[in-house]
């Protein structure tokens, strides 16, 4: 699988990345729940008369600032559009199902950690709400993607445990460049995965939701 090359819209991107907005939330949940511990921890140490009072406000407000420090380095982990882009391989991936407010995607992606390695082959899912380009939400609808992997177990560390297709129409508004993307995949891939929507029922049992096939 190869990197797919292309100029990222950062606007754009951070419109409709939903990858992007979940660091968003992250790094956000993080400064809230450290504010409101080190809230916590004053609040200790001023209104409650106790010998602890000092041991618990000064744990509580370094726990706190500990949350922040974590919601924003991991936040900033994940980079920029571009840089995701430019880091993870162009995979095949289709809409598997349409809900009322939200549409799953499914991929075909490469679980080997070392991309030298023959292919190990899997479908992943995730649910999205909403993909540039696509105006009418249809099953079997394709979607060029970047496969962007997660975490690898510890007992396991040849495997990603979790991979995230990120189609390329969040990262650009031309349509052009999505269609380039979505030929560059090789057919066979195409293939894989349509033989591999036949096992959602499958992929969702697993627990990342991504089958190894």
């Amino acid at each position: 699988m190869k990197i797919f090359k292309f100029e990222v819209d950062e606007a754009f991107a951070k419109k409709h990345n939903e990858l992007l907005k979940d660091s968003g939330r992250l790094r956000l949940s993080g400064l809230i729940m450290g504010l409101l511990l080190v809230i916590a921890g004053v609040a200790t140490y001023m209104f409650i008369d106790d010998t602890w009072r000092i041991t618990v406000g000064l744990g509580l407000g370094l726990f706190g600032i500990m949350c922040a420090i974590v919601g924003v380095v991991a936040a900033r982990k994940v980079g920029t559009a571009q840089e995701l882009y430019d880091r993870y391989p162009l995979a095949p991936g289709v809409i598997v199902e349409v809900n009322e407010r939200d549409m799953v995607l499914m991929a075909l992606v490469n679980t080997n950690v070392d991309p030298k390695s023959p292919p190990r082959w899997a479908a992943t899912l995730r649910t999205v709400t909403a993909i540039p380009g696509i105006t009418t939400r249809t099953v079997g609808t394709t979607v060029p993607v970047a496969a962007v992997s997660g975490q690898v177990n510890s007992n396991e560390r040849e495997h990603w445990q979790q991979i995230t297709p990120m189609p390329i129409a969040w990262g650009t508004p031309d349509q052009e460049v999505v269609d380039i993307a979505r030929k560059s995949v090789p057919q066979e891939q195409w293939q894989m995965l349509e033989r591999a929507r036949k096992r959602l029922t499958d992929v969702k049992a697993t627990k990342f939701d991504l089958l190894v096939l």
